[in-house]
């Protein structure tokens, strides 16, 4: 994999540096993110093939599943390679019906962080974002008290959020430090739009230009989301410029489009997994990127 580091909380007495392209592991479950993946040795498969080919970022959370991304992540590669970083979520979970719902008050982001813990078999989590979901009741402000606390109780290295608006953003930074942002970002959705579910993602380019003037890295959820469905000519023709597939060119943007964003692709295949990694040895000219715009 061809890629550069990059620094996670580099103002900290514990800065993280991983390579700039790591993996998401939603795909991994069944249809609707929910139970069992229809492959499981697969899944298997790629989460070690992730390592062999030197990610060292995974992202997870306990309410994909439920909790079945982190059962294969500790099956696959338990005892975890000394530079890993698992980067986990709460906030959320999900219903019998598998709905998603908000899960946002201090005792059900406690005992989020003990099922995390508890099963990757972790004593201490590296990085946790806390995700807006629509709904709860709980405000923003108290969500992250109790996150903060739980680092200083040692739960947790490194405190993230996701799905924030600029304005959360600003209010997190300003209670704590802020070590990472998970924000729906990519070539095709750089605005606000409506999820199925956890209600608006907010706040693409603005988000990005805070995090950049503050050091912070951008993990972008759903990169290929609205990329693949919703054909764009213009990466097309830099595709076929460059002999490589849409995803790749929409995965490669990402590393040119800001030295702050480290794009975590999520696949279930292999096949598509070992294609994203060669999106990171793809070199788009300063003319390309502006014909991308």
């Amino acid at each position: 994999m061809n890629t550069q580091e990059i620094t996670i909380a580099g103002k900290s007495k514990n800065p993280l540096k991983v390579k700039r392209f790591g993996y998401g592991t939603m795909r991994l479950t069944g249809p609707g993110i929910w139970g069992e993946p229809a492959n499981r040795p697969e899944a298997l498969q790629i989460l070690k093939q992730s390592i062999k080919s030197g990610i060292n970022f995974i992202d997870t959370a306990d309410y994909y599943g439920e909790d079945i991304t982190n059962r294969l992540i500790k099956e696959a590669i338990y005892p975890y390679p000394a530079d890993l970083v698992i980067c986990t979520k709460v906030g959320g979970a999900r219903k019998p019906d598998k709905s998603w719902i908000s899960f946002n008050r201090p005792e059900n982001l406690r005992s989020s962080i003990d099922s995390n813990l508890r099963t990757l078999k972790l004593e201490q989590i590296t990085l946790v974002h806390f995700r807006v979901i629509a709904g709860g009741g709980v405000p923003f402000k108290e969500s992250m008290q109790t996150m903060f606390e739980m680092q200083k109780e040692g739960k947790i290295l490194h405190v993230g959020v996701s799905n924030v608006s600029p304005d959360e953003l600003n209010t997190a930074m300003a209670m704590g430090p802020v070590a990472t942002v998970e924000n729906m970002y990519g070539h095709a959705q750089r605005k606000s739009i409506q999820l199925a579910y956890g209600g608006e993602t907010r706040g693409g380019e603005e988000v990005l230009t805070i995090c950049e003037k503050n050091g912070i890295p951008l993990v972008p959820y759903f990169s290929l989301f609205q990329s693949m469905p919703k054909k764009d000519e213009r990466i097309t023709t830099i595709a076929k410029k460059h002999n490589a597939t849409d995803a790749q060119i929409n995965l490669a943007w990402l590393l040119h489009r800001s030295p702050w964003i480290l794009p975590i692709p999520g696949t279930s295949s292999l096949k598509h997994f070992e294609e994203n990694i060669k999106a990171t040895e793809i070199k788009l000219s300063a003319e390309d990127m502006k014909f991308l715009e």
